[in-house]
């Protein structure tokens, strides 16, 4: 099993959300790294779920992937802003998957705290200017996360 963090606005879609739909695509991502990140997703892996863009911006609670390997739906909707005219059914650019909630975190993990825990080295997320919406947390940092979670 692999770890990872993927980062949504509250606003746009919040761990509430999750936790009331139960599963949902997560679809949008419109950067090479991120969506290359997203291809290596397996079935089981936990991905940690980040309200970015907030005035306290953390890691909320827990979702699982259940559906790996997904073409974006987003990029052939002419009217959405995830639109892609480069992108065809038979070779579609973005990639995602089907997440479903696992838990949320009575108090999240702020982003203060993890820079305080970890540096850049260990937890991409820390990492000054850091803009990617889906990275990975190696297993070592996502466990004491876990454990961070409960103190």
């Amino acid at each position: 099993m692999n770890y990872w963090l993927m980062k949504s606005e509250p606003e746009a879609y919040s761990i509430a959300d999750l936790q009331q739909q139960s599963q949902t695509i997560w679809d949008g991502v419109r950067n090479y790294q991120a969506r290359n990140f997203l291809r290596l997703m397996q079935e089981g892996d936990l991905a940690f779920f980040y309200h970015s863009n907030t005035d306290f911006p953390g890691i909320a609670g827990l979702m699982r992937v259940v559906k790996k390997d997904i073409a974006d739906p987003t990029q052939f909707e002419p009217k959405s802003q995830y639109y892609d005219p480069k992108s065809t059914s038979e070779s579609p650019r973005w990639q995602t998957v089907v997440v479903e909630f696992v838990e949320s975190f009575s108090n999240p993990i702020l982003l203060s705290i993890l820079k305080e825990k970890f540096n850049a080295e260990e937890l991409i997320l820390v990492k000054q200017g850091n803009r990617l919406s889906v990275m990975p947390v190696p297993e070592a940092v996502a466990l004491k996360i876990l454990v961070m979670k409960n103190s």
